[in-house]
């Protein structure tokens, strides 16, 4: 007995083709500034020109300790009206957030059994 046999022909190779990457000429144009006509330069007087910040009426400033830097801090009623605004919507908030879980603890059953009854009369009728 005699075993088969395959004749396969020489692999021919294959060239790689090469694509070009391709290329683009993007727009571009230099802007041209024109003034105004009307364009003239401020002069200012000598002598009034300051470096300082001009200080706002309702701040003053405190310095931080170790540092070179002041920070500004408003006034005093400012400060009093935001901290009283921040504590009473504190204290309104936890009121109504116990009061509301209070409500609900003592409200549950009776809601339950409402609901019972009337699933039960409904089932009767049907």
């Amino acid at each position: 007995m005699e075993i088969p046999t395959i004749v396969i022909p020489p692999v021919e190779t294959i060239e790689t083709i090469s694509i070009p990457l391709p290329t683009a000429d993007v727009p571009s144009y230099i802007p041209m500034v024109v003034p105004p006509s009307d364009l003239q330069t401020e002069e200012e007087p000598e002598g009034t020109a300051s470096e300082k910040e001009p200080e706002s009426p309702g701040m003053r400033k405190v310095d931080i300790p170790f540092t070179d830097k002041q920070m500004p801090v408003p006034e005093t009623e400012i400060l009093v009206t935001a901290t009283t605004t921040a504590v009473v919507s504190v204290a309104a908030t936890l009121t109504a957030t116990a009061a509301f879980k209070y409500v609900v603890t003592a409200m549950k059953p009776i809601l339950k059994t409402t609901w019972k009854k009337i699933s039960q009369s409904k089932k009767k009728v049907s």
